[in-house]
């Protein structure tokens, strides 16, 4: 008896199909190499170039500002400080005043009033300072160690510590601090600020008292001690815990009744 070779075919190919049927796939192996390369598909963060970073963000201006105000020192450099004293003189030759000495903290008094009438700041009271008086030893310590390094005579002739102007660098200093508290309010607040840190280093001109140079290159100084300062503050102090775990309970201890005050900081 003759089978038809489409039978003979079918015959032949259902124990094959039924075994692929009946055996269960191979397991696939977790792929452990890459589990921990970028896990959710999170692409990776590329790193800022280094001129956008915050050192160069903060130092950029004061570095020009120190950079321009040596470049002129005595006879030197684009319209040197000597051309400024022989304009000044020519203009003011007997110009006196002792505002200079003051106004180098009327920014701070700025910084006070603004805070006293309510305007929100940057960081607490606690915070800022803590960063006036970082700025202020980094103003201290950079001023003290230049002046002593260079012993640039003053234009008046008196001493041999005119570079850089220690008044021009505390009012700018006290400027930045308002600046950078207060510029997400306003940035008219900075505005007055660094008008009158100006005006500060224009009376010490004006005084016989400093360079172009000096003034110039202790806008600078006091720029970079601000920044400084704010560059290594963390904001870490001041903050007030929460007071969801306080609470009150009564007490009797020794014949005494009262309560006692519980509080777990949360």
């Amino acid at each position: 008896m003759r089978f038809p070779a489409s039978l003979l075919f079918l015959l032949w190919l259902t124990p094959a199909a039924l075994h692929a049927q009946t055996t269960p796939p191979a397991p696939v192996q977790p792929d452990t190499i890459r589990k921990y390369e970028n896990p959710g598909g999170v692409s990776a963060a590329v790193p800022k170039p280094w001129y956008k970073g915050k050192l160069v963000k903060a130092t950029i201006v004061p570095a020009l500002l120190i950079g321009y105000g040596a470049s002129t020192i005595n006879g030197n450099g684009l319209y040197s400080s000597y051309d400024a004293r022989r304009d000044i003189q020519r203009q003011f030759p007997n110009f006196r005043t002792r505002i200079d000495d003051y106004l180098i903290f009327a920014p701070y008094l700025e910084l006070g009033a603004v805070a006293l009438a309510g305007v929100e700041s940057r960081h607490d009271r606690l915070n800022t300072l803590l960063v006036i008086v970082k700025s202020e030893l980094i103003y201290g310590a950079l001023t003290y160690t230049i002046k002593n390094t260079t012993k640039i005579r003053r234009p008046d002739g008196t001493t041999r510590d005119a570079f850089p102007s220690g008044h021009t660098a505390q009012a700018f200093l006290a400027a930045s601090i308002v600046h950078t508290e207060f510029r997400e309010k306003s940035q008219w607040y900075g505005v007055g600020a660094y008008a009158i840190a100006t005006s500060v280093g224009a009376l010490r001109m004006l005084n016989n008292r400093h360079w172009q140079s000096d003034v110039v290159a202790g806008a600078g100084v006091g720029i970079l001690s601000a920044h400084l300062g704010y560059l290594t503050h963390r904001n870490r102090w001041g903050r007030k815990p929460k007071l969801d775990g306080l609470g009150f309970s009564p007490m009797y201890q020794d014949g005494a009744t009262g309560f006692a005050l519980v509080w777990r900081p949360q």
